[in-house]
């Protein structure tokens, strides 16, 4: 390996899920640190009774080797189900960040036609997070989203912000399309 290529940082990505418990995040930084990775992006959920994690971590090669060494015996001992892979800086093509919020009521496939508009508009989606909850005084199953897309810069914005608020009225969809602050 050329001398160049050992200061180029490397990327992995590690993804744990497994029974909610204290520590976990704890253990997984520490072995990060203690084998000179950083943790550069990184998503932490408890859903039911399950605790998920997705790392996006950094370090020389040799660091990375040694931590994809240790994260099986981790991971036994606090029964995770652990995958790794390796990654590359992402290639940044101009786009815009915006802001999606919906609120419905709750029913079936509302994420997938959402998902489905924009690919349709090549319009990728970096972060979607979803949840119920009871309307205040009806107690009503209501549905909410929230999510950040990455818009191409040759999009006419105003044309597509038009578009997006008729596809949600069809569909009885509340939305906000703004962008990302």
């Amino acid at each position: 390996m050329t001398k160049q290529n050992q200061n180029k940082p490397n990327y992995l990505v590690i993804s744990s899920i497994g029974t909610d418990q204290p520590g976990i995040v704890n253990e997984l930084a520490k072995i990060c640190s203690s084998n000179s990775c950083n943790i550069i992006d990184s998503r932490m959920t408890v859903l039911g009774g399950e605790f998920a994690i997705m790392m996006m971590i950094s370090g020389s090669w040799d660091s990375i080797a040694k931590l994809e060494n240790s994260l099986p015996a981790l991971s036994k001992n606090l029964n995770l189900t652990t995958t790794v892979k390796h990654t590359g800086e992402r290639c940044n093509k101009p786009t815009i960040a915006y802001s999606v919020n919906v609120v419905a009521l709750d029913n079936p496939g509302i994420v997938h036609e959402i998902a489905q508009y924009f690919s349709k508009q090549s319009i990728n989606i970096d972060d979607l997070q979803t949840g119920t909850y009871s309307a205040p005084h009806t107690g009503t199953q209501m549905f909410n989203l929230t999510m950040v897309i990455r818009i191409p810069s040759s999009t006419h914005i105003a044309s597509l912000r038009e578009e997006f608020m008729d596809f949600c009225d069809d569909l009885n969809l509340d939305s906000i399309i703004e962008p990302l602050r």
